[in-house]
């Protein structure tokens, strides 16, 4: 029997996992085993392998080594084991952050997104360029003076979502929120100066 070199494979938590043996010899099975079933895997089985990654909070790795074999008329001929690896990356987070309101023109507070693991990459839309944020960002959002030409209460919510890239796979995160409630400056309509006369 024989068994080709199976690739090995990094996934994210969660995510479906499949690893589809293949060989030279038509008939042939395979049994295998896991050095680690905390990625989700049991310690053991037969035939290809499928199953939805574990949820780890660090990067897990499991031995996967598979045995071909053939058998004819009662015979079992096994092949050379082969041996690769699974790895399930954990997915990344991003710490909330509090809402922020303020007058038109006022200075917001700069916001600095953070996580549980290092790498993360954040990625941002708003609901709302009026106020004189852009569309879609990465990275953390300076400060800014947003502005409110209407006379109603512009709200701009900013969606955030984390990345981290691992061993050429990228796992997302759930996405946050939070918003810029931005109120319009009050206005006052003057009219010209009036000349009286007295009394």
């Amino acid at each position: 029997a024989q068994v080709n070199q199976p690739a090995s494979v990094n996934a994210c938590s969660g995510s479906a996992v499949v690893v589809t043996f293949t060989t030279t010899t038509p008939g042939t099975s395979y049994s295998w085993t896991n050095s680690n079933p905390a990625i989700g895997l049991p310690a053991s089985g037969t035939g290809n392998i499928s199953f939805n990654a574990a949820t780890v909070a660090v990067a897990t790795t499991g031995t996967i080594t598979v045995t071909p074999n053939y058998t004819n008329s009662g015979v079992s001929c096994p092949g050379t084991p082969r041996t690769f690896t699974i790895t399930v990356n954990p997915n990344p987070t991003v710490n909330p952050v509090a809402n922020q309101t303020l007058c038109s023109g006022d200075l917001t507070t700069a916001v600095t997104f953070t996580g549980a693991f290092a790498g993360t990459v954040y990625n941002w839309t708003n609901s709302n360029s009026s106020i004189g944020l852009a569309a879609s960002g990465t990275g953390n959002i300076p400060a800014f003076a947003p502005t409110n030409t209407t006379t109603s209460i512009q709200t701009a919510v900013i969606t955030v979502t984390p990345s981290l890239t691992t061993g050429g796979t990228t796992c997302m995160g759930t996405p946050i929120t939070f918003s810029y409630i931005v109120y319009p400056r009050p206005l006052v309509n003057v009219g010209p100066d009036i000349a009286i006369c007295q009394n």
